[in-house]
């Protein structure tokens, strides 16, 4: 069985959505459930990057920020001059197979960022609750940690039956 090793640190500094209660131990537990989710999913077993790779655990970060920090590192890294949901870096995924590298059994998939303030704007827009948001975002981003992207409309139909069904295993 594989260990999940999640880090979500909180940068949020938005003192205007005061109303939003990031609760971190909440998020941790409903991350790991999530991903222990995902990872059973037979497609996702068959078709990701971790397939033929031997590894006891799998890490990565979720980093919690605002619109302005989001909008920076869309503009430095994606040029793309403006704020976003969620921007994953996938660093083993977007590796070549010669780069990838297994640390003592662990394999560091890569970091999510995530603008509660756009979680926040789409959960309003889609008259849904918060966590509801922000867990089928996060359930995104470690989609493409794995390797699966939403080039065409089967693998984008693919990714959002799958973030529909990991967000309900803790909503």
């Amino acid at each position: 069985m594989t260990q999940f090793n999640i880090f979500i640190e909180n940068m949020f500094s938005d003192n205007k959505l005061s109303d939003i209660n990031i609760d971190e131990v909440k998020i941790y537990n409903d991350v790991m459930k999530m991903t222990e989710y995902i990872f059973n999913i037979k497609e996702v077993k068959e078709n990701c990057c971790l397939k033929n790779y031997e590894y006891k655990s799998v890490s990565f970060d979720i980093v919690l920020t605002d619109n302005e920090r989001i909008h920076q590192i869309n503009k430095e890294y994606r040029n793309v001059d403006s704020a976003t949901d969620v921007i994953t870096f996938a660093i083993f995924s977007d590796s070549s197979e010669e780069e990838r590298f297994i640390i003592d059994s662990d394999i560091s998939l890569g970091e999510i960022i995530i603008s509660l303030n756009k979680i926040y704007e789409q959960a309003k827009e889609h008259h849904c609750e918060f966590y509801d948001e922000l867990y089928f975002i996060i359930s995104h981003g470690v989609l493409h940690l794995l390797g699966f992207d939403h080039q065409n409309e089967s693998d984008y139909n693919f990714m959002i039956e799958n973030q529909n069904k990991s967000k309900a295993i803790v909503l």
